[in-house]
């Protein structure tokens, strides 16, 4: 029986060394490089090392030598029955990979299998089999010496020094009055004190013994630029040839390319995956959506687990949950984690009786993943610690309240009397928060929000001008008027000026809205220059948006940040909310600039205009201390539906009544930051924010898990069906309409409209609501 379960291995074995590359016989790829049962001379101590087994007969014999593209030995392989752990036979395989000079031992059952670099570390599990040329390049390429990468001097200049490496002996930098001038024209990036504190708490970690690693970095804080400094540190220390670094939306992929290309490109070349598929192994850092690799299995197919020695997941809270993980776990190298809202949000969690749900659940854990058990990041810079610093500042709170807003507010909510069109009897509806938008609409009160903006948000301190502002909306629906409320009201303050210019819908459904963002912060956005030839600032100064410019955009010379939608998420407060935190010296190009003599052209606060109360609710209501058990996510029948929802069809009701601005208070934010700020950061133990990011964290698994059943055909449609898949499962009124096929019903909705249903491909129409209901808790969802 022993020699049959070796055999069974050996015949998984002989597979996947194929599905990797490796021959068995010459073809016309070249000479086979597979040598089996290669008889080996051992020393006597050897031998007596390894013991007695069933498989003592195969002393001194190599299961599989792998070799290298001139026939010398690469790899050893060492095989076991697949009733053993592949470990059992690490030592032997060290004995014999030494014999034969070779650096890399396989350990392998047929099911489980480990990658060993004998120069760095420990063996590390793996999927797949390095394919002979990742293998052979990672040889010649990468010399592990965790001592080189602890010790390797970093300096304030680090990444500078990639720019302009003798620029400390320029005449512009020596002289002290010309030096800001001279770092603007040779792009010179210098690292501030905390963010050269992250990088040698990786170097101190590394002399440690770790290779995971975790930085909680605030927004506006840098990541990306600490992210630079690691990745050169990796690269030049030759403890790495290449860098993945993953994102989780489109609009961050780009963005990372430009930056890295913009820091590192005198020394490393950047590209983004997907748009370099055929070459990509010729750069040093590959930028990729999660999304890219994931879809139809890529990142199994494409890549092999020596392709890259460092894979840092950008916003890791997301980029590492559901099938993400996959990705992020395939690779064998050192693994950094970089993330604004820390999520070890199982911590204390009850009803985990079932060990392994507490397994399944742990490996969910951020601090885990990177190695941080303890709940203590490799390194942690809070907003408070920047605004304390001078690298962030914190809003002014613009808390304004209509009459309408203030009654939904109230404990009865906002009643509303009206005839229902289909009975034609008389229906007295009470509505609250989060029904505005969604089944209560106010032309009114719109206009209330907007003209109570335009009316107070901040201006540009050199042209005077509105600045530049970003406004959340419920919808695309809701975010397209009101685009058209503030073109209407910029038109009648500021004739001729903008021609419909003044706000622009960036909304998924809108064409070129990515391109949109880029030109937004690069100040040329429906042109530039409207007020002043000389000053270089965006025609359009507002972008109306529901969600893409929540994360991981960079706009400095952002001053307003309107919330005219209710807020309930604390990890989408904190990221819209770190959209303004970044500050900006507006005269620092346009000194010279007649209107900006005089102004105060640092960027000291900006406007967070809450419509809504969403920053009373998080100061003083949201219950930070809350449990929140999550019942287990099964894997069921996808096809097989659980028990129908019942739910009562909800109206919907366009209020036509007058509105007005009832209440409005600026509060200024002091230096010790909001509530939010404090217990995001400072409060390890907060239930209740970790278990709401828990809520996100499960949608999106669930909508992961539901694509690895039912892929489409056409990787172009995840957006669409994401869309239906959370809004079905978190709006009753959408279900209520898909399940009883009154599709018409979507043309007056907002959660949910006729063109996000129509861009579903029509067997997703039902796949997806059986899924729903048959794998997700709907009361926990529920809007």
């Amino acid at each position: 029986m022993p020699a049959a379960k070796e055999a069974a291995a050996r015949v998984k074995i002989d597979r996947l060394l194929a599905e990797a590359g490796w021959r068995f016989f010459a073809d016309a790829d070249g000479p086979a490089n597979v040598v089996l049962e290669l008889n080996v001379p051992l020393a006597p101590a050897d031998l007596d090392a390894l013991g007695d087994d069933f498989e003592g007969t195969k002393r001194g014999f190599i299961d599989y030598l792998l070799l290298d593209a001139d026939g010398k030995p690469l790899i050893v392989l060492e095989a076991k029955s697949e009733k053993k752990t592949p470990l059992v036979g690490k030592e032997q395989a060290r004995r014999y990979a030494r014999s034969q000079n070779c650096r890399y031992v396989i350990l392998s059952n047929g099911r489980v299998h480990y990658f060993w670099d004998l120069e760095s570390g420990a063996p590390k599990p793996v999927d797949k089999f390095p394919s002979p040329e990742s293998a052979g390049d990672h040889r010649v390429k990468v010399a592990p010496d965790p001592r080189r990468l602890a010790d390797e001097p970093v300096e304030t200049d680090y990444i500078a020094l990639s720019r302009r490496p003798n620029y400390a002996s320029d005449a512009g930098w020596r002289n002290e009055a010309e030096r800001a001038d001279y770092e603007r024209r040779h792009g010179l990036r210098f690292l501030r004190g905390y963010q050269l504190n992250a990088v040698r708490a990786l170097q101190r970690a590394v002399r440690e013994g770790a290779d995971r690693f975790l930085f909680e970095m605030a927004t506006g804080t840098g990541k990306t630029l600490t992210a630079a400094a690691v990745i050169k540190l990796f690269l030049r220390t030759r403890n790495a040839r290449r860098v993945l670094f993953l994102v989780d939306r489109l609009e961050l992929e780009d963005q990372a390319r430009r930056a890295f290309s913009d820091l590192l490109s005198a020394d490393y070349t950047t590209v983004v995956y997907k748009e370099r598929r055929d070459d990509w192994r010729r750069a040093e850092i590959v930028v990729s959506t999660v999304q890219s690799l994931l879809f139809g299995g890529k990142y199994r197919e494409e890549f092999s687990p020596t392709d890259f020695d460092l894979v840092i997941s950008d916003e890791a809270h997301r980029s590492i949950s559901g099938q993400a993980r996959g990705v992020f776990e395939f690779f064998t190298g050192y693994r950094l984690g970089l993330t604004a809202t820390p999520k070890d949000y199982l911590r204390g969690a009850s009803g985990l009786d079932d060990p392994r749900e507490q397994e399944r659940r742990a490996l969910l854990d951020t601090y885990k993943t990177f190695g941080c058990e303890s709940g203590e990041p490799t390194f942690r810079y809070s907003l408070n610690d920047g605004a304390r610093d001078g690298v962030l500042v914190n809003p002014t709170v613009m808390d304004a309240r209509t009459s309408v807003t203030t009654r939904m507010l109230s404990d009865q909510g906002f009643i509303v009397s009206f005839t229902d069109e289909e009975t034609g009897t008389e229906v007295e509806q009470a509505f609250g928060l989060r029904e505005y938008e969604r089944r209560i609409f106010s032309d009114a009160t719109n206009r209330v929000f907007c003209l109570t903006f335009l009316d107070n948000a901040l201006r540009d301190p050199i042209s005077g001008e509105v600045g530049k502002s970003i406004v959340f909306a419920v919808s695309q629906s809701h975010a397209a008027r009101l685009t058209q409320i503030l073109n209407e009201m910029a038109d009648t303050a500021f004739p001729g000026r903008y021609q419909s210019d003044f706000a622009v819908q960036v909304t998924s459904q809108v064409r070129d809205a990515q391109e949109f963002t880029r030109r937004f912060a690069n100040n040329r956005l429906m042109g530039s220059a409207n007020f002043l030839p000389d000053y270089k600032t965006s025609k359009a100064r507002v972008c109306v948006t529901v969600g893409m410019m929540t994360t991981g955009y960079d706009c400095p010379d952002l001053l307003n940040v309107a919330l005219m939608r209710p807020v309930f998420s604390p990890t989408e407060f904190v990221q819209i909310k770190g959209r303004g935190t970044r500050p900006h010296d507006f005269a620092q190009e346009y000194a010279d600039t007649p209107t900006g003599a005089g102004a105060p052209a640092k960027k000291t606060t900006f406007k967070l205009f809450d419509f809504f109360a969403v920053c009373e609710y998080f100061e003083r209501d949201f219950n930070y201390d809350q449990r929140l058990e999550l019942p287990a996510l099964h894997e069921a029948d996808p096809g097989g539906g659980g028990e129908r929802e019942r739910s009562v069809y909800r109206l919907t009701h366009r209020y036509l009544g007058p509105d007005a601005l009832s209440e409005m208070q600026e509060i200024p934010i002091g230096a010790s930051g909001m509530r939010i700020d404090r217990e995001l950061f400072d409060d390890e133990s907060s239930l209740a924010l970790k278990s709401g990011i828990a809520l996100d964290k499960r949608l999106d698994e669930a909508f992961a898990a539901f694509i690895r059943a039912h892929a489409p055909q056409d990787e172009a449609d995840l957006p669409a069906l994401k869309r239906f898949f959370k809004a079905y499962a978190t709006n009753a009124a959408t279900r209520e309409i898909i399940d009883g096929g009154a599709f018409a019903q979507l043309a007056s909705s907002s959660a949910f409209s006729l063109d996000d249903l129509s861009a579903v491909p029509d067997e997703h129409r039902r796949l997806i609501p059986d899924y729903v209901k048959g794998n997700l808790p709907l009361d926990l969802f529920a809007a």
